[in-house]
């Protein structure tokens, strides 16, 4: 007989929405699910998630960690708290802005702020579609200001986590560079400096030639933004797709992509040996350069010394 009933919630997402059950008992004094998060979120803005124990949220709050395993069962299930907390839902001002483009930019904008404030939340693996409160809003609010667009549903979805995905990876990239900066007590344009003058150590214009044209251009260091100028273009082509559709031009389905199992190719002995041959071939490439650098450094330095002769 197939079971019909619906999947239960797992307890970190019951616990999200509030529809998880009290612990029958716990500390006398005043605990609770919303104290510990906001405990374990503070200790993550402070000291990254590294820091975030179920010991040191505990000894934050002035419990011992098994208290805490009474109202959040698991890390796991903590972590998906912290998350959802620091999220946070989708300012209302984007509602305010006319039509589909703006009220998309206002909330990348928004997201790319939300990882500035809490980085830690990119370190946090990405296990399947964000079944909290807080991240449905966000997505609804993207795939609401498509609602007015010809797009079919799945393309507007596309869309919504094109932009998702562009916040996302800005937000990866300035972490890096702020952790950098509090590494070393450099600020971000002096990290951007210091990384062009090592990138001006190495890349010659005989290996590196269009990376070489781009580093005498002064790419690394330009003020122009390249994460909002790529959200610019991806919207560029979104709003000429959406113009085909309203002169009656049909929508593009494509299944050319297929997800591929993972557990199967993991036994895949003919990729295994290929992505080994791979490796190889690219340590053999690596080689290559290097003996092709050496010997053009050593071509530079007779020839330096041939002109000092004459």
């Amino acid at each position: 007989m197939i079971d019909t009933e619906p999947p239960e919630l797992p307890r970190g997402i019951a616990l999200a929405w509030g529809v998880a059950a009290n612990p029958q008992r716990g500390p006398k004094r005043e605990m609770s699910v919303e104290r510990i998060v906001d405990a374990a979120v503070d200790l993550a803005d402070a000291e990254g998630i590294g820091a975030v124990s179920m010991a040191a949220v505990a000894s934050a709050l002035g419990f011992t960690p098994m208290s805490l395993y009474r109202y959040v069962s698991a890390k796991d299930d903590l972590l998906l708290l912290m998350q959802e907390q620091a999220t946070g839902l989708p300012p209302e001002s984007h509602r305010d802005l006319e039509g589909w483009r703006p009220k998309l930019l206002a909330l990348y904008a928004e997201q790319v702020l939300l990882y500035q404030r809490h980085p830690w939340i990119l370190s946090l693996p990405i296990t399947g579609s964000p079944i909290t409160p807080n991240s449905s809003a966000w997505l609804d609010a993207s795939l609401a200001a498509l609602e007015e667009t010809p797009l079919s549903a799945e393309e507007r979805m596309a869309v919504a986590l094109a932009v998702t995905g562009d916040a996302r990876w800005c937000g990866i990239v300035q972490a890096g560079y702020t952790e950098q900066s509090r590494g070393t007590g450099l600020s971000a344009d002096e990290v951007a400096v210091r990384e062009s003058e090592l990138y001006d150590r190495v890349i010659t214009v005989d290996e590196f030639p269009a990376l070489r044209r781009a580093i005498d251009d002064g790419v690394f260091t330009s003020p122009a933004d390249p994460f909002r100028f790529g959200v610019d273009r991806l919207l560029d082509g979104v709003a000429a797709y959406i113009d085909g559709l309203a002169e009656g031009a049909s929508h593009e389905v494509s299944d050319e992509w297929i997800a591929l199992d993972p557990v199967e190719l993991a036994g895949d002995r003919r990729l295994k040996d290929a992505q080994k041959a791979v490796r190889e071939a690219e340590k053999a490439l690596r080689a290559a350069h290097k003996l092709e650098r050496q010997a053009l450094r050593e071509a530079r330095e007779r020839q330096a010394k041939s002109r000092t002769a004459r």
